[in-house]
């Protein structure tokens, strides 16, 4: 090779170099938190990730160490005019009055099936209980497993005619991905039902099953005509909300969080066990505060109330996000 050919090979090297650490100084300083305002919140946010990802740093956390935990419902995506969950289980009722005759004269499937969902709910938490252990029961995990798959791509929201997986807001999306780009390991800790969550949660939040937490019904292994099964029993197993939430992280995850999030008095304290924990940490309360783009509602909302969580807050310092002064949009399909 001429010495002419070596310095353009050099020369050309070079630009590359520069164009790459430009490239890569411009990632670096783009804003990863696009749909936030520059508020407090926000702030708050970054300032936590960089002290304990950056080397050197006085609050340095290890990577193994970085674990942050998510409510679903009202965190993650949205959670009224009821829970989703309960409006699956709502359209499975109908989806099975055909092999129930029965259900026309027992509550609260009588109530549901002539239309009236308040009359059918008016039996609370054991009514609640009997609609999803029911529809949610006397099939294999595989079977359940893509009803759920089949729903979530065809159901839509009653106010805004979107698919459910589309009520997901998109500041959380983004700080899923800020904390994941910073070391840490992301998990949904919620009251909704583990097996509901799981089918798609890696799809749409990039969280996969083994980091998803949540209630569930007991399963039994079973053998099917010589084939294995695990079938779903009418039976409660584990209810992962309000004290059952530390609980359940200390099963499933066995460390102590040091980022936790959520949005109702439900998430209490999982907030709490993350805050009482030694070194840095942060607790951070979504307030439902937009009655235009989304729902207001707090203290007296019989969904996702948000009472004792927001003096709790107040009390320890936690970081509360007002969605509609600290979010720019609260939709992807805002855009």
């Amino acid at each position: 090779m001429t010495n002419l050919a070596c310095a353009a090979k050099r020369y050309l090297l070079s630009i590359l170099l520069l164009l790459g650490g430009a490239a890569f100084a411009n990632a670096q300083g783009a804003d990863q938190l696009p749909s936030w305002n520059d508020v407090q919140s926000k702030q708050s946010i970054m300032r936590f990730v960089e002290s304990v990802s950056k080397e050197g740093s006085p609050d340095f956390v290890p990577p193994a160490e970085r674990i942050a935990t998510f409510d679903n419902d009202g965190c993650l995506w949205g959670e009224q005019p009821m829970y989703f969950q309960l409006l699956f289980a709502l359209d499975r009722v109908k989806a099975m009055a055909p092999q129930h005759p029965e259900w026309k004269d027992k509550e609260p499937f009588a109530s549901l099936l002539k239309g009236d969902v308040k009359a059918a709910l008016a039996g609370g938490e054991p009514a609640i209980m009997d609609i999803v252990m029911t529809t949610h029961s006397g099939m294999t995990s595989e079977e359940f497993d893509q009803i759920v798959r089949d729903w979530m791509a065809t159901a839509k929201h009653p106010k805004t005619g979107r698919l459910y997986t589309e009520m997901v807001y998109q500041p959380m999306l983004e700080l899923l991905a800020y904390l994941r780009a910073n070391g840490f390991k992301t998990f949904i800790v919620s009251g909704g039902g583990i097996d509901f969550m799981r089918p798609w949660t890696e799809k749409v939040y990039g969280i996969p099953p083994e980091q998803v937490v949540g209630s569930s019904g007991k399963v039994s292994f079973e053998m099917r005509d010589g084939t294995p099964v695990l079938m779903r029993l009418p039976e409660v197993n584990f209810i992962d909300d309000k004290a059952g939430k530390p609980v359940g992280i200390h099963q499933h995850i066995g460390r102590r969080p040091i980022a936790a999030f959520g949005n109702s008095d439900g998430d209490l304290q999982m907030l709490q066990w993350t805050c009482s924990g030694p070194g840095p940490h942060l607790c951070l309360y979504v307030h439902h505060t937009d009655a235009e783009r989304e729902w207001a509602y707090d203290r007296q909302s019989s969904i996702g109330r948000l009472d004792k969580g927001l003096d709790a807050a107040a009390d320890g310092g936690w970081t509360v996000v007002d969605m509609k002064a600290d979010w720019k949009q609260i939709f992807a399909f805002e855009k």
